[in-house]
């Protein structure tokens, strides 16, 4: 494995094929008070590159070009929080997009623990670390403990995903799945309006 920092973009010309995982970092989880800070990617080819982004203006053209380019899949794991810190501080609607936590709770039904750890040992056999889950992503240097556990999130996706698709279709809800990557983004914009708390869909 081989971790790539990069400072305030993607370098020119890199290449993650047709689908790369992404996660990203911040300074907490409430939408307009916490910033955004990490953008970690990976093409599934065992490597990452982490994107520690330029604050307050996010100049990153090569990172927003990938988000929105509706050629390449972006695989997450709770894509909602993600792809709406995208579209809140780098401007960007992201798409087409992948959420193995979605494609977990629909097809793992036999368990209620979805969580990436969880999901990785069972699927990925690979047991995450979530000890630097909780660190200052906003500083001017991240430690190799911070690259490290910023890889983790992203180096498995990509298997995660081959094997919930192959239960998706096995238990005929690969077309259940996709209704819900495809609604996606806009429940993330719906968060970003103000309805993060809110199940517009309930009955009361």
């Amino acid at each position: 494995m081989t971790v790539y920092l990069h400072e305030g973009d993607l370098p020119d010309g890199l290449d993650f094929g047709a689908s790369v995982a992404v996660d990203s970092e911040t300074m907490g989880l409430r939408f307009r008070r916490d910033p955004l800070c990490v953008v970690q990617l990976s093409s599934g080819d065992g490597n990452a590159h982490i994107v520690r982004l330029n604050r307050p203006d996010y100049d990153c053209p090569n990172l927003k070009a990938l988000m929105a380019d509706r050629g390449v899949l972006k695989i997450f794991h709770f894509g909602r929080f993600d792809i709406g810190m995208l579209e809140l501080h780098l401007g960007v609607e992201t798409g087409p997009v992948y959420c193995t936590k979605i494609a977990s709770k629909l097809a793992r039904t036999y368990t209620d623990r979805h969580g990436l750890k969880d999901v990785a040992r069972e699927l990925a056999g690979i047991d995450l670390s979530k000890a630097q889950q909780s660190s200052d992503w906003g500083a001017t240097e991240l430690s190799q403990a911070q690259l490290d556990y910023a890889a983790s999130d992203v180096l498995h996706l990509h298997v995660i995903k081959e094997r919930l698709d192959a239960m998706l279709v096995r238990e005929g809800r690969m077309a259940l799945a996709q209704a819900c990557f495809d609604f996606l983004p806009m429940r993330s914009r719906l968060d970003l309006e103000g309805w993060d708390e809110m199940d517009i869909f309930a009955h009361s």
